[in-house]
């Protein structure tokens, strides 16, 4: 039963999908990382549909490209991507790493959140357009799982900014090896399917997803001192954008 609540719990916090509600407590969050990358399963499989939608009615690329690029965001509310905002706003501050985390916590929207949102999503909305054939669309729709496992052993596995917050709180009840062994076999599946849709592609993107993960590690230890559920959320969304800025590189450079 616990399990089965800290999957209800997962789809609560991360994902906007109507779920059972009851009160959290601290055995029913053992395993939440457990299942947050099935929040991605869900937009990988409705992006795919709609992929395959655009196909089969002839819809347009400007279409196809705008409304894909939506379906994370109606999907979890957006959640990930106020973490993106306020953790640009805190990295183009260039201020000592206190001030930076105090900056984390500040609820409203700096000119470099802007600026970066928009570089942000027009590097995205130009590469996902470039994106057409099946097998590529596939591995997209499995980067959306992958950047959650990746974010969850981050979770995990580094070192936490703070000992307070949402995330602290999960991590603190969490059997860390248990949930990092999940997660990584996860990620490993998840890998092995991208690399069956297409070897080269699958290995192109999956390499981008990786090394975003590795440059978190080392970005976030370095400006902030450790991860908070902000950089989490900013993980999440610059990793999706390196898997689809690396997909539409493989339909350009591989595939033409």
């Amino acid at each position: 039963m616990r399990i089965v609540k800290s999957f209800f719990i997962a789809f609560s916090l991360y994902s906007g999908i109507p779920v059972p509600q009851f009160e959290w407590r601290e055995e029913d969050m053992k395993y939440v990382f457990c299942f947050f990358p099935w929040v991605g399963a869900v937009i990988g499989v409705c992006f795919y549909c709609w992929m395959r939608l655009c196909d089969r009615f002839c819809a347009g690329v400007l279409c196809r490209t705008l409304t894909g690029a939506a379906i994370p965001l109606f999907i979890t509310g957006g959640i990930h991507l106020d973490g993106f905002l306020d953790t640009m706003d805190a990295l183009h501050s260039y201020q000592p790493r206190e001030r930076k985390l105090e900056i984390l916590k500040d609820s409203h929207i700096g000119a470099y959140a802007v600026i970066m949102l928009a570089v942000y999503g027009l590097i995205c909305l130009g590469a996902l357009s470039e994106i057409e054939r099946r097998e590529l669309q596939r591995i997209v729709c499995g980067g959306f799982f992958l950047s959650r496992c990746l974010c969850g052993i981050s979770a995990v596995s580094f070192p936490p900014a703070k000992k307070e917050g949402m995330l602290f709180s999960f991590v603190k009840c969490a059997p860390k090896r248990v949930v990092r062994a999940v997660l990584c076999l996860e990620g490993a599946v998840c890998i092995g399917v991208m690399l069956c849709s297409s070897l080269p592609a699958g290995a192109l993107v999956a390499g981008a997803a990786l090394l975003s993960f590795v440059c978190y590690f080392y970005r976030s230890r370095k400006e902030f001192g450790g991860v908070t559920g902000d950089t989490a959320g900013c993980f999440v969304v610059c990793c999706e954008g390196c898997v689809i800025a690396a997909a539409a590189a493989a339909e350009i450079f591989i595939f033409s």
